[in-house]
């Protein structure tokens, strides 16, 4: 999962893959808006075919948090 956003990630800002860790906030460390954040969730989304609740979304503060997240969707 992390290697897949690395890939994806820097499509949306203008980062590196090797400054995509689990321990990267995605607005302090990555430099996402709140447009962008939304935007790669919902690719994360049809990628992965899951649906992200809005209210978890206020908790994915790192990569780790995502990765996290989304692979507890993908066993349901």
């Amino acid at each position: 999962m992390l290697e897949m956003l690395k890939k994806i990630i820097p499509e949306y800002v203008d980062v590196e893959p090797e400054e995509i860790t689990l321990d990267a906030r995605f607005m302090e460390d990555l430099h996402f808006n709140s447009y962008d954040f939304m935007s790669l969730l919902g690719e994360l989304e049809e990628e992965l075919d899951v649906t992200i609740d809005e209210e978890a979304v206020l908790e994915l503060h790192t990569v780790g948090d995502a990765i996290q997240y989304l692979e507890s969707l993908q066993k349901k």
